[in-house]
């Protein structure tokens, strides 16, 4: 007896989902959607950008512009060309013979292309009202972002010594008054310690007790009883990349998380890619959307090159 052949009714309900509603997300949906492709942005709401309360060397706006204003802005071009954005957390990707199943809530389906935009999560330091202290500029994640804004104020990097005092002398170009706080440096930090030395940089190698916004800065209270206050204070104390549910299909990243792709943004599994803080390199919104747009191309290259399913 012969078994009649059965065919799948599965379809892809979309040329690419993107996970991750960032500069670099929300660029690729434009180009996709100006492509004419089918995309939707699943956007759990965490983007770094989120937290600048004014990027003043993003190129186009010379009086500076929010993040918040600017993923807003993102938002209503990318829709304004078809690009759907939806409030979700991607949970699992499966590779799928179409291309991949995303599953975000209680929803799933089925997209000839991914694109990884998630970002990395800084870790802050332990204190009050940090979003208080973040908007007032007093508490700064970037200094490549907002370097040239210091000019001249008492400034202090909190961190390990070696990364803290790296960025100390990166912002020793913008005010000659800068700090590193480095609880627990010893003399085995000989390498940094000349080096902060060097640059004129006071090191302050006490364990800190308390960090709290006060007017005009963030006042730094060590378990000795002493009180430093800055200006501004960056915090130097790492990131995680938001790379778990890539890494979950086994692609290539660094030993940080940070996913590897080639020329074109594809990562190590074909059709799949990533953009933007998540991606190993330069932290910035510029170099995000540049690699979104080399991505949206190339998928949409890729795309018309295998039109089917």
């Amino acid at each position: 007896m012969i078994t009649p052949a059965t065919h799948s009714t599965e379809h892809a309900e979309l040329d690419c989902l993107i996970v991750g509603g960032g500069p670099g997300g929300l660029t690729a949906a434009l180009y996709l959607a100006r492509f004419r492709r089918r995309c939707l942005v699943v956007d759990a709401g965490c983007s770094r950008a989120a937290l600048i309360p004014r990027s003043r060397n993003y190129p186009g706006f010379p009086p500076g512009i929010s993040g918040t204003a600017l993923l807003a802005r993102l938002r209503e071009q990318a829709r304004g060309y078809g690009a759907r954005i939806e409030t979700g957390t991607v949970e699992r990707i499966e590779r799928h013979r179409l291309g991949f199943r995303v599953q975000f809530g209680a929803r799933s389906c089925i997209a000839r292309r991914v694109i990884i935009a998630t970002g990395i999560e800084d870790t802050l330091p332990r204190m009050h009202d940090t979003q208080q202290a973040i908007d007032a500029g007093s508490l700064r994640l970037c200094a490549i972002c907002d370097g040239y804004e210091v000019s001249g104020d008492n400034v202090a990097v909190y961190g390990e010594a070696e990364c803290a005092i790296g960025h100390a002398a990166f912002l020793r170009t913008f005010s000659d008054h800068v700090s590193v706080i480095a609880p627990g440096a010893t003399a085995a930090d000989e390498q940094a310690i000349q080096l902060a030395a060097h640059y004129d940089i006071r090191l302050i190698c006490a364990e800190v007790h308390e960090l709290r916004p006060v007017d005009g800065g963030i006042e730094v209270c060590t378990v000795a009883g002493e009180k430093h206050r800055f200006d501004i204070l960056y915090p130097c104390l790492g990131a995680r990349f938001r790379s778990e549910v890539a890494q979950r299909l086994g692609i290539a990243c660094d030993a940080d998380g940070a996913l590897r792709v080639d020329h074109q943004q594809q990562t190590s599994l074909p059709g799949l890619y990533a953009v933007g803080d998540v991606v190993s390199g330069l932290k910035q919104i510029s170099v995000a959307i540049g690699q979104a747009a080399q991505a949206a191309t190339a998928i949409h290259n890729s795309l018309e090159a295998n039109p089917w399913p």
